[in-house]
């Protein structure tokens, strides 16, 4: 045993008294000691060899104590899970996978098609669209619905397989 150590087991019962003190009861005092005695172990090379052992662990102590009545003045007492079932909100991992399903079938797509698509999607009309891929209204006006038919099957394929 290190002589931190035995310095650290010496002022135990001082950091205990003074838990108990400070706490509320004897279950949240062993608590707050614990956390001390954690807290000065991960913190050892911190400690200056020579100076107050027992100065040094109830300033741990006091500053672990408000920091955790601090925190609990902020949290709320929600034992039926009424408060968090009010506070949560609806996972985007869905729609994102969606999204990605949407614009993996949209790259699957011809280029003519998929271009055509894109056109009239982004606000164009038909007419624009048409001169935009230099073809008839007639020829563009096919290859988006025949883009469409196919999207529409093969996100419902998708479905299928997940379900």
């Amino acid at each position: 045993m290190s002589s931190f150590e035995k310095l650290l087991l010496e002022q135990t019962c001082a950091v205990r008294a003074y838990a108990l003190m400070l706490s509320g009861g004897r279950a949240e005092a062993d608590d707050l000691v614990q956390d001390t005695l954690e807290k000065a172990l991960r913190a050892r090379d911190q400690f200056a060899a020579g100076s107050n052992m027992r100065a040094w662990l109830l300033t741990i102590l006091r500053n672990t104590h408000s920091s955790d009545w601090r925190r609990s003045r902020r949290m709320v007492a929600d034992i039926d899970g009424a408060n968090a079932a009010r506070l949560s909100v609806e996972a985007v991992q869905v729609w994102r996978t969606e999204y990605a399903e949407a614009l993996a079938a949209i790259n699957r797509l011809d280029p003519e098609s998929r271009h055509a698509l894109l056109l009239i999607t982004a606000g164009l009309t038909y007419e624009e669209a048409a001169m935009a891929c230099d073809c008839a209204l007639r020829t563009l006006q096919s290859r988006v619905r025949r883009a469409r038919a196919r999207l529409a099957g093969q996100l419902q394929a998708e479905d299928l397989e997940d379900a």
